[in-house]
């Protein structure tokens, strides 16, 4: 059965860093493209980053966060730096095969959510 798990999240003042793991069980992590999404209270879950062929961002964190992928550990990061109020919310990875997408319908799995809480 494929399972994500999120870790990483927390507390951080403006400005700060997280570093968040997406942990893949169940599959290998090769062939499939990982997304980052988030969802602010009230928002829409929206893309922000992913993991395939080459990696992609959101406008609005291009600069400040970085995606990575240790296949051997069959584990996916989020390097987030230089962190806003804005970027308040909870994180999610998700699977799908081959190819990146911004669309969340295109994601079969999806793992439990981090909460990452940007705050003075």
């Amino acid at each position: 059965q494929l399972q994500l798990v999120e870790s990483g999240g927390g507390l951080v003042q403006p400005g700060g860093s997280l570093r968040l793991s997406c942990a893949a069980s169940g599959f290998t992590l090769r062939p499939y493209a990982i997304g980052w999404f988030r969802q602010a209270p009230g928002k829409e879950r929206e893309g922000v980053s992913c993991s395939g062929s080459r990696p992609d961002y959101a406008e609005s964190v291009k600069g400040r966060f970085t995606i990575s992928r240790d296949n051997a550990k069959n584990t996916v990061y989020l390097q987030m730096n230089s962190l806003k109020p804005e970027d308040t919310a909870i994180y999610y990875c998700a699977a799908r095969l081959y190819r990146c997408s911004w669309q969340k319908t295109d994601f079969g799995s999806w793992g439990q959510g981090t909460q990452v809480t940007v705050s003075s």
